[in-house]
């Protein structure tokens, strides 16, 4: 049988569960493909460190050359992370006649355009399953089973480390710090956790997201972006008692024919599938305008789950090596659709404020709204301590712009703080 000789870049959680799983399942890759796939060399950074895989009859090195310049390596698998090493490794194995496999999000979303192009013009391969939702195959679903459909919107929780905070401050009604210390403790959230915690991992993820289903490229700064360090217990709770989970999610949809991109807390309803979504997991909706909404469940992250997403566009590329079809992008759907501004999307809101407790106060706040044309569907008030009362209330459906205009008048009080407002599902 021919073989297929693979490069890997990098040898760490992933990279370890790809080597493992092409050797425990080489016979049936094997009948999948008709080739034999072997990992030939590894670029590493510490050659000294002690690896969880065999690597018996594996070249590992630390340069990077070996794997570039040899002529028997046909794909290169990037599971090494970081965006400005790899996005050059990736370049040079493209020029040099590569396909190429990628885990990476952050180049994905940052240089996809860029990188997707110069592999076409190669006649390469280059395939990205793994960057988005890990263990779930979102992209290729989209691509392949909503081809004839015009999608609508995608929204879900892509990012573990975030859903497992929320899922603990909801459950045990701890605060962020608390649950951020626990999650770290548990190796979920990083030492620096910030790329998750503010949302930017996830906003990524949403960047590939929407240029699968709508054909638009989007940067980070497209992206309405707010994170989960400022959500506060107390507005988990009072979620909670009005039906409600608060939810990092992901939102893409399309606003009178115009995009919207968010990730941010959303007050999702307690029987909404998203809400019984919990810890590391992930789940994405897609929304057709034929088939209506489905729902895609499954690990974002850990070695086996997102070694199978790598592994399913190894095989894939294996495919198009044998059928001599080589060469086709990942995603080929283009749209010239443009961003929506804040007046076309509309929400109910939960809003969080900190209250002066005097008269007059919620006269203020009245006339604010009514300003903004503007009107509650419920108000409570509790008090925070002697001088402050905390007021929380759920709007009716209105505008981002009027949401925009209500928060900047009440800046201009020093009696009254906004302390969070968030978008609430389904209202």
């Amino acid at each position: 049988m021919e073989v297929i000789n693979i490069g890997m870049l990098g040898l760490g959680t992933v990279g370890s569960g790809v080597v493992r799983m092409l050797t425990d399942h080489a016979e049936k890759i094997s009948l999948i493909t008709g080739r034999k796939l072997v990992v030939k060399t590894v670029v590493v950074h510490d050659l000294t460190k002690k690896r969880s895989v065999d690597m018996t009859g594996i070249n590992v090195t630390n340069d990077v050359t070996a794997i570039l310049n040899d002529p028997e390596i046909g794909l290169v698998v990037e599971v090494m992370g970081t965006v400005d090493t790899a996005r050059d490794y990736i370049k040079r194995a493209l020029k040099a006649g590569k396909h190429v496999v990628t885990a990476n999000k952050d180049l994905i979303a940052t240089h996809g355009p860029e990188l997707t192009s110069l592999a076409l013009e190669q006649g390469c391969d280059l395939y990205y399953e793994a960057s988005v939702a890990g263990g779930i195959p979102i992209l290729r679903t989209i691509v392949n089973s909503f081809a004839a459909d015009k999608i609508v919107e995608v929204k879900g929780i892509v990012n573990g480390t975030t859903n497992y905070i929320m899922t603990q401050m909801n459950q045990a009604g701890i605060s962020y710090e608390q649950a951020l210390k626990q999650a770290q403790e548990l190796g979920f959230a990083e030492a620096d956790p910030t790329n998750d915690v503010e949302g930017i991992d996830a906003a990524y993820k949403m960047i590939i997201l929407t240029q699968f289903a709508f054909g638009k490229d989007i940067t980070l700064d497209d992206v309405k972006l707010e994170g989960i360090s400022n959500v506060k217990a107390e507005d988990i709770a009072e979620a909670k008692r009005l039906g409600y989970k608060l939810k990092l999610l992901g939102i893409s949809k399309l606003v009178n024919k115009h995009l919207d991109v968010s990730v941010g807390p959303v007050l999702v309803p307690r029987n909404q599938p998203l809400a019984a979504v919990q810890n590391e997991n992930n789940a994405v909706f897609v929304t057709g305008a034929a088939v209506g909404e489905t729902m895609f469940y499954g690990p974002g992250a850990g070695e086996l789950p997102t070694a199978n997403s790598v592994l399913s566009d190894i095989i894939t590329v294996a495919k198009n090596i044998v059928m001599g079809t080589t060469g086709v992008r990942f995603n080929d759907y283009s749209a010239d659709v443009k961003l929506a501004v804040p007046s076309e999307v509309v929400y109910p809101y939960y809003i969080s404020l900190k209250v002066l407790d005097q008269p007059g106060q919620m006269l203020k706040l009245t006339e604010i709204m009514t300003k903004a044309q503007a009107s509650f569907n419920l108000i409570t008030q509790t008090q925070l301590d002697e001088d402050y009362a905390r007021v929380t209330m759920v709007t009716h459906k209105m505008s981002e712009a009027q949401l925009n205009e209500i928060k900047a008048a009440l800046a201009q009080l020093d009696t009254i703080e906004v302390i969070a407002a968030y978008k609430v599902l389904g209202g």
